[in-house]
């Protein structure tokens, strides 16, 4: 992980986005009155999401699950579909 000032980011983008996509490296941009941001490449963004989104649905099925056992589950009839 790198932190950078604004005014070296802003000088050199191209070889600090380089890095962050050729050597998977996470760049801090430091800013005044700590504004910083996080440069990452698109490809650990999208597995960042994708990670969240996995979270968010296990933690939705425990939830479910702590329901059904304290009773507040509901019975539902199965619709039959015909074969054909």
């Amino acid at each position: 992980m790198l932190a950078v000032n604004y005014s070296t980011i802003r000088n050199k983008l191209k070889e600090y986005c380089d890095r962050v996509t050729d050597e998977r490296e996470t760049v801090i941009v430091t800013r005044k009155d700590e504004k910083n941001v996080v440069i990452i490449s698109l490809e650990e963004y999208n597995s960042m999401m994708k990670a969240a989104k996995n979270a968010e649905y296990l933690a939705m099925i425990d939830r479910s699950i702590e329901q059904l056992a304290s009773g507040k589950g509901t019975v539902h009839e199965l619709i039959e579909v015909d074969d054909e």
